[in-house]
């Protein structure tokens, strides 16, 4: 079965690099499935994880934002953050997730929705990485 490379960037440092099957994100326009040979393509990504497959196994990797570009043989996604399963802190992102609910709830003015509404995306990201929703 043919492979492809896998490189997730952060600002920080190189999160992830593997050759894999394929890769599932989800983009700004749907969920895109890539597999070897794929046609060239950037696009934005929401804040989700995304899906390595390698053989019968999927690796999963939240991804908070940032592009992805496809190349024949090689996929890069450029993230804002990004977070290995093995990394996420599965109560804290529980807390996280409350946390951002409890702010949204109150719809006070004083509170920025946007950013408690990206809060709370990037807490279900971790924590649907993590195998736990």
């Amino acid at each position: 079965m043919s492979t492809l490379r896998l490189e997730i960037v952060t600002p920080e440092r190189k999160v992830y690099e593997k050759d894999v099957n394929m890769v599932v994100v989800k983009g700004v326009a749907g969920e895109l499935g890539i597999l070897p040979h794929h046609i060239p393509l950037v696009t934005p990504l929401k804040v989700a994880p995304v899906k390595a497959k390698i053989g019968n196994t999927n690796e999963f990797i939240a991804v908070h934002g940032g592009f992805i570009e496809v190349r024949k043989d090689k996929v890069v996604i450029l993230a804002e953050a990004a977070e290995l399963e093995s990394d996420i802190d599965v109560s804290r992102a529980r807390m996280a997730k409350e946390r951002a609910e409890r702010r949204l709830a109150q719809k006070q003015a004083d509170i920025n929705a946007h950013r408690a509404e990206m809060a709370l995306q990037r807490a279900i990201s971790r924590l649907e990485t993590a195998g736990d929703k």
